[in-house]
């Protein structure tokens, strides 16, 4: 066998090599980039029908929530952020600091805002109980999450 041939063998087999370590490496590649695209804060939980009658009550308006959970490791601002219905009732953060892998409840009545609860200070509920939508976005507008539930007649 003569050396051209030996070295063509080689860089046949470097390049067969290097082609199998590439096509094995680019699942988990594409995997982090999908990691990389999907949102550190999301809607995590919706209580659109708070338990018992709908009598407007604070306690009753504070039974109806959405919860927002950052699921990175690093806190987030979610000042100028914002919190949307189907019907256009808007909430909107304000000095608020969600701490790395924390959960933080917007109910829908009046309180005193803390680390894991803000309030809304509405006297009527914004939630549908049947069907309605949830729409965070961030302080650019750009949508973050949604979570909807049940089905929406338009007319």
């Amino acid at each position: 066998m003569s050396a051209s041939s030996t070295a063509r063998r080689i860089a046949a087999t470097v390049l067969a090599a290097g082609a199998i370590v590439s096509a094995a490496a680019l699942p988990a590649a594409a995997h982090d980039d999908d990691r990389r695209r999907q949102s550190r804060v999301e809607i995590s939980r919706v209580q659109a029908d708070s338990p018992g009658r709908d009598n407007r009550s604070n306690r009753s308006l504070n039974a109806e929530w959405v919860e927002i959970t950052n699921n990175s490791r690093h806190a987030v601002r979610l000042d100028g952020w914002s919190l949307r219905d189907s019907d256009g009732n808007r909430y909107r953060f304000d000095d608020v600091r969600l701490a790395g892998r924390s959960t933080i409840r917007i109910h829908t009545g009046e309180g005193r805002d803390t680390r894991t609860d803000l309030f809304q200070d509405r006297r009527n509920y914004v939630w549908d109980n049947h069907s309605d939508k949830a729409v965070l976005r961030d302080d650019r507008g750009r949508t973050v999450d949604t979570k909807s539930w049940g089905h929406r007649h338009h007319r």
